[in-house]
């Protein structure tokens, strides 16, 4: 009996971590209908900032054919790579987290929101 209400109570858990993130991936697309007029993440194309197609993982300044800040370059050279938790403090505040870099957006100042970006970028991530 102890078997099969642990097991329940371990399957519920497991579909609500489930729902939540698929809930968190939902909220970051709308998010990121902030960031639409310079990036796309749903496919591997450039526009006025780099794709964001495949960033989980990816060195900074390194995707091919989009012309980054000579301070973006440096960044990636120095051994910055877009983990969750560099990309979560990037999107907080992008100048403060690289210096002299080109994106004159801002920044999120909710974590939540934050956190919703990051969960529907992995999406895009092979």
């Amino acid at each position: 009996m102890r078997s099969i209400v642990l097991f329940a109570a371990l399957s519920t858990a497991s579909m609500l971590v489930s729902h939540a993130q698929a809930q968190d991936a939902a909220a970051g697309e709308k998010v990121f209908a902030k960031c639409k007029a310079c990036h796309v993440a749903d496919e591997d194309k450039n526009k006025i900032g780099p794709s964001l197609h495949g960033l989980i993982g990816r060195t900074a300044g390194t995707h091919e054919g989009f012309k980054y800040s000579p301070a973006m370059v440096a960044a990636g050279a120095g051994g910055l790579v877009w983990d969750e938790a560099h990309l979560k403090d990037y999107l907080h505040d992008p100048k403060a987290k690289v210096p002299g870099t080109k994106m004159a957006f801002p920044g999120l100042k909710s974590d939540d929101d934050i956190a919703n970006v990051v969960a529907y970028l992995k999406q895009f991530t092979p």
